[in-house]
């Protein structure tokens, strides 16, 4: 095997705000392949969701445009519009700063899933281009970037309006995603019904504009995480109704569903923040503990299990 003799000072690179995006795009969004391309929009989607997490909008719609961009507009609060301290409108420095965001401090989110200028900053180094339209204080704000996230424009006042809300569409760069940067619709709709089922006030709309491929679909569900079980059990025999309850300690809030069902195999979703965490972590193991430890209390308490019998 050839040898490299030539790790010297000169060897050392430093890679300057987006550029570190697009050299190594898999440290950011996981892979440049289909699942990549559609981690972009859950980016900018969660980042919507934690507007209604905190209180602000119930609706968010997406849409894949006819010329294959994908836009994901709420009715939430709207970013900040003002200059940034580092001189720099706030919009300009969520969209081109790594580590630029409202969650990390106090004041802006309660609790949050997405990452305001980690997320908004990524999608906009992978993209050929972007545009954010905001809503907010009655005026319509605009700014454009393009070529993996350099402002073609500054932040711009179009008119007036009675709504709030932020607007971000964007179209991959194919240079980035060289196997497609096409959306694939059915992916998108079972990212974006998992996030309806999760917040009980949330109005998704899923629209796809393309040519041959028109489709919209619609997901709000007032029970919540109640019909999400329901949905997992469909086709199964099932061996009581929903069960639920919820409760809150020490500032974090947890919602529960679970219903039996004749299968061998389980099936928990867990999720923080809204968002999926499939490889689960303590927090599941901590509420599979506690229920356990539930149900067999409850069955020595009723007498179900006798003193010589072993927990469930």
């Amino acid at each position: 095997m050839n040898k490299q003799n030539n790790y010297s000072d000169d060897s050392i690179q430093v890679l300057e705000g987006l550029e570190a995006v697009r050299k190594r795009p898999g440290m950011y969004i996981g892979s440049t392949d289909k699942r990549g391309l559609h981690h972009l929009v859950y980016e900018i989607v969660d980042n919507s969701v934690d507007e209604v997490l905190n209180g602000y909008g119930n609706e968010i719609d997406v849409t894949i445009n006819k010329d294959g961009s994908i836009s994901i507009e709420d009715n939430g609060r709207g970013m900040p519009t003002g200059i940034h301290k580092s001189g720099k409108p706030t919009v300009e420095v969520i969209f081109t700063v790594l580590h630029a965001g409202g969650k990390f401090g106090q004041g802006g989110y309660k609790t949050s899933g997405g990452l305001h200028g980690v997320g908004a900053s990524v999608v906009n180094a992978l993209s050929e281009w972007l545009e954010v339209e905001i809503h907010r204080d009655g005026s319509i704000y605009h700014q454009s970037f393009k070529n993996g996230g350099s402002p073609s424009s500054g932040l711009v006042k179009k008119g007036k309006t009675k709504k709030t809300g932020t607007k971000v569409t964007f179209k991959p760069d194919d240079t980035i995603f060289k196997a497609s940067t096409s959306f694939n619709f059915d992916v998108l709709s079972e990212r974006l019904q998992e996030s309806a089922f999760l917040l009980k006030n949330l109005k998704i709309t899923l629209n796809d504009l393309r040519s041959g491929k028109e489709r919209q679909e619609h997901y709000h569900y007032e029970e919540g995480i109640k019909e999400f079980v329901s949905y997992v059990n469909e086709g199964k025999e099932v061996l009581h109704d929903v069960a639920t309850f919820s409760g809150e300690a020490n500032g974090i809030e947890v919602d529960v569903a679970f219903q039996y069902n004749d299968q061998y195999s389980e099936s928990i979703l867990s999720f923080v923040n809204n968002v999926r965490t499939k490889d689960g972590g303590t927090h599941e193991v901590g509420f599979k503990t506690a229920m356990t430890r539930v149900f067999n209390d409850y069955a020595r308490r009723i007498n179900e299990l006798k003193t010589k019998d072993k927990n469930l």
